[in-house]
């Protein structure tokens, strides 16, 4: 007689192997987790005593902040006018013209004004922030400031986290208004929605607290592009595939990690 068909014999052998797999990647994404949290410890150790490159940060300031304003401006403009046109059918259909200040100004506020420019702001500036500091990794310059005695975390990362974080608490503030704005423009062109009705409606019924709620989150997503993007751009090795391979992962994790905090965030604060 015939023993057991083999397939039952091998599939203990495919769950350990399936378990290995997804230990295996919870450890490597520990091990990730716990280097942005190292970089992060670094880089707010090296602030004390608060000794900043004043002319790396003035720079810094301007290539993430000033030079991110014509397609942040874009982005928030249209997303106000975005809001209106979702908001379109069923404003009509119920008459709730009075509202559309309030649905504007409270989802653009807390949450889809700070997660957008957020996104955005990690495509153009985390992304070039990965890619230089890649290629000052591969090209062993990060190794020649060591043997010069300059601090890599106190030189080059500093200046990026904290421009990062307060830039886009800035252009957070700045893409609010010309959201509401944009909405204004649109509620008037496409539901003729008064302008004055529209900001009335603003402002009996969105609070201060919904504007913080969006500021906070803004300069929690930017201390995040900043890590994630100065981890993965001094861990890159392998010429340029290695910088290429860099930017990729940081575009992707910086939007994972703005969307998990989003969801944290939204949780904890009032």
């Amino acid at each position: 007689m015939r023993g057991p068909p083999a397939a039952t014999a091998e599939a203990p052998g495919l769950h350990v192997r399936l378990a290995a797999a997804a230990g295996a990647r919870a450890l490597a994404v520990a091990r990730e987790a716990g280097a942005y949290g190292l970089v992060l410890l670094r880089t707010l150790a090296a602030l004390f005593p608060p000794d900043l490159d004043r002319r790396e940060l003035a720079r810094q300031l301007h290539r993430v902040g000033v030079q991110s304003l014509p397609i942040v401006a874009l982005t928030a403009f249209l997303t106000g006018g975005i809001m209106i046109v979702q908001a379109g059918w069923y404003v009509r259909r119920y008459g709730a013209y009075s509202l559309v200040g309030w649905g504007v100004g409270f989802a653009t506020l807390r949450e889809v004004g700070p997660v957008l420019i957020a996104l955005m702001f990690s495509g153009r500036v985390g992304s070039h922030n990965t890619a230089e500091l890649a290629t000052m990794a591969t090209t062993e310059q990060v190794d020649a400031l060591r043997v010069l005695g300059v601090d890599p975390v106190r030189y080059l990362l500093v200046p990026r986290v904290f421009a990062m974080m307060l830039m886009l608490f800035a252009l957070t503030a700045f893409s609010d208004l010309l959201a509401l704005a944009g909405g204004a423009w649109l509620g008037d062109v496409m539901l003729g929605v008064d302008p004055a009705l529209f900001f009335a409606s603003f402002r009996t019924y969105v609070h201060v607290e919904d504007l913080l709620h969006g500021l906070v989150k803004a300069a929690a997503f930017g201390v995040a592009v900043a890590v994630v993007s100065c981890r993965l751009g001094l861990a890159a090795r392998g010429g340029a595939p290695g910088v290429g391979r860099a930017v990729t992962s940081s575009v992707v994790a910086s939007a994972v990690l703005i969307l998990l905090l989003d969801w944290a965030l939204t949780g904890v604060l009032p």
